[in-house]
């Protein structure tokens, strides 16, 4: 798989966001990341506690902590309270809180010094300096402030009162839930058709909009949306997918760690996880796992086209572990490539993908086809009589001085005959088989017939029934089919 990702250079690039990270008070950080915004930190930090009560700092928390989920375990020490600051230090908010104190203005080519008072910040800053009021226009000016306002942070903070019985060093281990972390997997996949081979590589892409940098944390990736506690799942990463014949479950266990119902994904190594940045990991490297081509067009019920449509190009693959990628694959998005006639890899298409279990088998569409159509004609249709009547209701009937009597309304079963026609065309220089499904059969009378088709098919489903349509090269085929159907 390294020379798909040799040729494609660039395809999955590693973006970040370069910063200035200061030094952080944090420990030994771990990060559990789920797909659903949401992470579990655990830090533990080496602290030196003196008996009593007393109030401990927690700098550089997440930004997007859940408060409510903090808990502490410090060894004889107990939480009496807890604060969460989150008013983070910026010009704007330094100058807000700044109203009604006394600060130094610095301006012009020689740095000349005045002692104003700033009287309000809104939508500009006015202060007084001397006997004059002045509109600080962009702030017109350095301003110095001789100290921090109270409770505005450079760096988000938790603040906690705790109640030590036993003093001195010791490990402290802090543990939240945060929002603003998520993760999804990437896929590069370089198909070979005439060999009927791919090659792919999953990357998993992490992101951290926390707005707090994890320097040096062990990492583990959950492939799941956990339940938040609002009966749903927080917008966890579900692709929707077209109704693709050939997607069925795998019921394969994967050589992976499971959490619960979920699979774990570790990043080797420990990595720093900067805030407002997007890393990508490898951890899917597989070649020459068996893959098929195909084309698959779906008719409306009643649909007919005055012009040819273009078949959906398919891409089929397995997961399993005898002819297939051999893993289970964490919900993302197929990039497909085909080689041109130059060797060059070339984008064709991509799909998403759910949670996929090992041993699935699935079905993607790629894009297309341009030389493959189908054009679907509703010939005729034409009412039967079938002489049959069935029950539909039954009352009863009171009249008074009478007995109660029974009623049953019966009405005629009418069916109706539908000829259809699909003419195949394919330019190319190859034959190919296409995948012909009419759809929308039953509408729940679960009865439809297929009296005369000119090529057996097979009825997928009480409303759906699939024809595979063998077309030579360069050529054209009709298929032919009646149905009977209540409406």
């Amino acid at each position: 798989m390294r020379k798909v990702l040799g040729l494609l250079g660039s395809a999955v690039p590693i973006v970040a966001l370069a910063q200035t990270i200061p030094t952080s008070a944090q420990g030994d950080v771990s990060l559990t990341i789920y797909n659903n915004d949401l992470a579990l930190v655990q830090d533990v930090r080496q602290m030196s506690l003196p008996t009593g009560r007393h109030r401990q700092e927690f700098p550089d928390v997440s930004a997007a902590i859940r408060p409510e989920t903090v808990t502490l375990n410090a060894g004889g020490t107990s939480i009496v309270e807890q604060n969460f600051d989150y008013d983070l230090l910026t010009p704007e908010k330094l100058m807000d809180k700044a109203v009604g104190q006394t600060v130094t203005l610095v301006r012009g080519a020689d740095d000349k010094r005045e002692t104003a008072t700033i009287l309000a910040n809104n939508g500009g800053t006015i202060v007084r300096v001397g006997n004059h009021i002045e509109v600080l226009q962009n702030y017109g000016a350095r301003v110095l402030f001789s100290s921090l306002p109270p409770g505005l942070r450079a760096r988000p903070t938790l603040s906690v009162t705790l109640d030590t019985t036993a003093p001195g060093a010791r490990p402290v281990s802090l543990s939240y839930l945060s929002r603003g972390f998520g993760w999804k997997a990437d896929y590069v996949a370089l198909f070979d058709e005439a060999a009927g081979k791919i090659d792919v590589q999953g990357w998993i892409t992490l992101t951290n909009n926390s707005g707090t940098t994890f320097d040096k944390a062990k990492v583990l990736l959950v492939a799941g949306a956990v339940g938040d506690g609002s009966g749903g799942y927080n917008g966890g990463f579900r692709p929707q997918r077209p109704m693709m014949p050939g997607n069925r479950p795998g019921t394969q266990s994967a050589n992976r760690e499971s959490l619960g119902d979920s699979y774990v994904y570790p990043i080797a190594g420990r990595t720093t996880v900067a805030n407002a940045q997007q890393k990508q990991v490898s951890f899917l490297d597989v070649g020459g796992a068996p893959a098929t081509k195909a084309y698959h067009f779906r008719n409306g019920w009643l649909s007919s086209q005055t012009e040819p449509q273009s078949a959906d190009t398919v891409l089929r693959f397995s997961t399993s572990r005898e002819a297939g990628l051999g893993d289970a694959l964490p919900a993302g998005t197929v990039r497909v490539y085909m080689r041109d006639a130059r060797g060059q890899p070339q984008f064709i298409g991509e799909n998403a993908i759910g949670h996929t279990p090992m041993g699935s088998s699935l079905a993607l569409k790629t894009g297309e086809a341009f030389d493959v159509k189908v054009q679907p004609v509703l010939e005729k249709r034409d009412r039967i009589d079938s002489g049959e009547w069935e029950k539909t209701a039954r009352y009863r009937i009171t009249t008074p001085g009478k007995a109660p009597s029974e009623v049953t309304v019966e009405s005629e079963k009418v069916f109706w005959r539908t000829t259809m026609t699909y003419k195949v065309t394919n330019a190319r220089a190859t034959p190919v088989t296409v995948e012909v499904v009419q759809g929308g059969l039953d509408n729940w009378w679960h009865d439809a017939r297929v009296p005369s088709e000119s090529i057996k098919g097979e009825q997928r489903s009480a409303d759906e029934r699939v024809w595979q349509v063998p077309v030579s090269a360069n050529g054209e085929a009709t298929l032919t089919v009646q149905f009977d159907t209540r409406y």
